[in-house]
């Protein structure tokens, strides 16, 4: 079939040029021709947003006006000195800081224990992802009615005799429980990333391990995680890269509050753009966020690209 659309191919470019390419050149065509595609389509759903993006950010726009009166880098500076983006840079850092760490224990631990079973693997591992394929806001809204004043968990602690909690309405607790959510979410992927990782270790590691006397800590420290280390480099940058575009989750269980304690890069850049109309101060915020992102796929390539000894 590939060799077909290669002639296709190559009667098309003689049609064209007058003069027929050699078998080599008419397949390097085709390959380019075929990567011609999705390469115009990234570049028309990524690259010129970000580039429009650059370009708004040092504008003022009010999104109804058609004027964008050009202003430098005040949009930075205003959102600098703007103590609540100041405290969104804080918290998204929070949720990064937090929630990469904690999904990726949970996820090894879920991961560690299915491997260990022989009889419905494929069942657990089903039961543990089905919260990562259902809906984002469907999940929060469920935790959310979970922790309300007068929700399932604190009806539970008054009947146990205990205090009830102001949960989402603390701003000590409500980002760490809105973190807690989105770990339960994401077990799932997170399973099935170090269950790939746990399934191509050979045997005969564990086994010479065991012959030297190696206990079970000693073995899944000095076996297991070195060889899952590019399943945990790759778990942590694209962790770390969805804390950093936390919205939907925070903008149904908080919208942000309470003071501004669970309110993320996204959620001010969302309110900066469609409530405030402010889209100069909307598009810096995203090519701050855009920065941030990128030092961390460059920190990754470094972590990638680094010999792993075992």
């Amino acid at each position: 079939m590939i060799a077909q659309a290669i002639r296709l191919t190559a009667r098309k470019s003689r049609a064209l040029l007058g003069f027929r390419l050699p078998y080599r050149a008419q397949r390097y065509v085709f390959i380019y021709l075929v990567l011609a595609f999705p390469l115009f389509y990234f570049l028309g759903t990524r690259l010129l947003p970000i580039l429009y993006a650059f370009n708004v950010s040092v504008r003022e726009w009010d999104l109804l006006s058609p004027e964008k009166p050009y202003v430098g880098f005040d949009n930075f500076a205003a959102l600098f000195g703007d103590e609540v983006f100041r405290k969104s840079i804080v918290n998204t850092l929070i949720y990064v800081g937090v929630g990469v760490p904690g999904q990726l224990a949970v996820g090894l631990a879920v991961a560690l224990l299915i491997h260990r079973i022989r009889r419905f693997r494929g069942l657990f591992r089903t039961i543990y992802f089905i919260p990562y394929v259902t809906s984002a806001v469907a999940v929060s809204w469920v935790f959310r009615w979970i922790l309300m004043r007068n929700g399932w968990l604190n009806q539970t602690l008054l009947s146990l005799g205990l205090e009830p909690q102001l949960f989402l309405q603390s701003h000590r607790q409500a980002i760490y429980l809105v973190i807690l959510t989105i770990i339960w979410q994401s077990i799932g992927f997170q399973m099935l990333v170090f269950l790939t990782g746990l399934e191509g270790v050979p045997r005969m590691y564990y086994d010479a391990a065991a012959i030297d006397g190696a206990g079970s800590w000693r073995r899944f420290r000095h076996v297991t995680l070195p060889l899952l280390n590019p399943a945990i480099v790759f778990s942590v940058v694209i962790g770390a890269i969805s804390y950093l575009q936390t919205f939907g989750q925070v903008l149904s269980m908080t919208n942000g509050e309470p003071l501004n304690s669970t309110r993320t890069i996204v959620l001010h850049v969302y309110a900066l753009a469609f409530q405030r109309f402010q889209m100069g101060s909307a598009a810096a915020a995203t090519v701050i966020l855009f920065v941030m992102i990128l030092a961390l796929t460059l920190l990754q390539f470094k972590l990638v690209g680094r010999k792993v000894e075992y």
